[in-house]
């Protein structure tokens, strides 16, 4: 494991997992929204897939993303491992819900120094919106790409329960 993709819904825990992998195997982690989002107002990085294929061109890396559309490719094809949480909305609607609400009462600077917000939770790109709305299509798309053959190569581990990846995780040391 080289050069890993944490991938699953939004809330399954994704950054969390790929900052302890990388903590255990000395693997530079990189958080894909931070790279996304660059400025206020949620601006997006003009520049991401040339970040992206710079990263990707290190030896080692772990990112906590399936992708957004115009890098998804890249990262899947310089992967080497993806580990999926592949877990339950009843299990990722509470995290997402946890930590925006966290995020949103503390005013925690994310992502480009940018915030949720009350108001934000009106709003369809919200992540608790988000995760709901785009669990199917996510996992759906998380799958085809496992089984697509020229993806066969990567080591694909798949969690359906937060104990497993825990059980896994220990095994790294």
């Amino acid at each position: 494991m080289e050069r890993i993709l944490v991938v699953g819904a939004t809330g399954a825990g994704k950054s969390t997992l790929a900052r302890a992998v990388g903590e255990r195997l000395g693997v530079p982690y990189h958080e894909m929204d931070a790279l996304y989002f660059t400025g206020p107002n949620w601006t997006v990085n003009e520049g991401l897939t040339d970040d992206v294929l710079r990263l990707t061109a290190e030896p080692r890396w772990i990112i906590d993303s399936i992708g957004s559309p115009e890098v998804r490719d890249l990262l899947w094809e310089k992967a080497d491992t993806v580990l999926w949480l592949d877990y339950a909305r009843r299990v990722i609607m509470p995290r997402v819900l946890r930590r925006s609400l966290r995020r949103t009462v503390t005013r925690e600077s994310i992502f480009g120094g940018n915030r949720e917000t009350w108001a934000g939770w009106l709003s369809r790109e919200h992540p608790a919106w988000w995760a709901w709305s785009q669990y199917a299509g996510r996992r759906s798309e998380i799958e085809r790409r496992i089984r697509e053959p020229r993806f066969a190569p990567l080591a694909a581990h798949r969690f359906a329960q937060p104990d497993d990846t825990a059980a896994w995780l220990a095994t790294l040391g």
